[in-house]
């Protein structure tokens, strides 16, 4: 298992681009007997419609079938990440309300598989899956391949939050002042700028300034979405 780290940690974590660290996690699914590779990455924000980056080697017919239905929205690998860190594992039940799909999933050679989801603290959230044609995942395999599977879900997530985060967040730079963050915690606990004041010792006409400039850094339109905004991306 050391081994087998140390021998991928070095690229994995000094890759900027993630396209090239992409074909580096194929080559990573590879070694743990996967044909096939997919990592998908979704922003918190905007909340009404999050940006989706997805990368996968799947077959190209696949890839365009996935677009064309739109199965982003019922893939149940997907939904289970959306609520889970646990690992999982492709199965029947799994499918079960999505039958047409996983049909069609499997014409296309994609029989087997497994998958993780991670979430960070600037509330990224991405899931790499991992996938087969040929010869089921049998209990022995998961026994001495989850650890270097998990493993890998936590290094790829390090390493496309990295090369991806800036480009879809721009917000993620943004550094609010200690007085700043704490206004903005007590907006989203629903105080007023008054009860504010109160709270910090402060003027109300002073919360109200650290709020406008918490709202021009975070590029909103009021303190109540710059408060969603700056908890959704950690900075509180």
């Amino acid at each position: 298992m050391q081994e087998w780290q140390s021998d991928h940690l070095e690229l994995l974590l000094n890759i900027h681009d993630e396209k090239i660290l992409f074909q580096e996690l194929i080559l990573a699914a590879r070694c743990l007997g996967f044909d096939y590779c997919a990592y998908g990455l979704r922003t918190p924000l905007p909340i009404s419609h999050p940006r989706v980056v997805m990368l996968n080697n799947y077959p190209a017919g696949w890839q365009n079938r996935y677009d064309e239905m739109g199965y982003l929205t019922i893939d149940p690998t997907v939904q289970h990440g959306e609520h889970s860190s646990l690992p999982l594992l492709w199965s029947s039940d799994l499918f079960h309300h999505a039958r047409e799909f996983w049909e069609e999933a499997r014409s296309f050679g994609l029989h087997y598989g497994w998958a993780q989801s991670s979430r960070d603290t600037q509330g990224l959230r991405g899931l790499l899956t991992l996938a087969r044609s040929c010869e089921p995942i049998s209990e022995v395999e998961l026994r001495e391949n989850v650890p270097k599977m998990v493993w890998l879900t936590q290094i790829a997530h390090i390493g496309m939050a990295r090369c991806l985060s800036t480009k879809l967040q721009p917000t993620v730079e943004v550094q609010l002042t200690e007085r700043e963050r704490s206004v903005l915690r007590w907006t989203a606990d629903g105080k007023t700028s008054w009860e504010v004041s109160e709270i910090l010792g402060i003027t109300e006409r002073t919360v109200n300034f650290h709020i406008n400039n918490a709202v021009k850094k975070l590029g909103t339109s009021n303190k109540l979405a710059a408060s969603v905004h700056a908890a959704m991306m950690g900075i509180l």
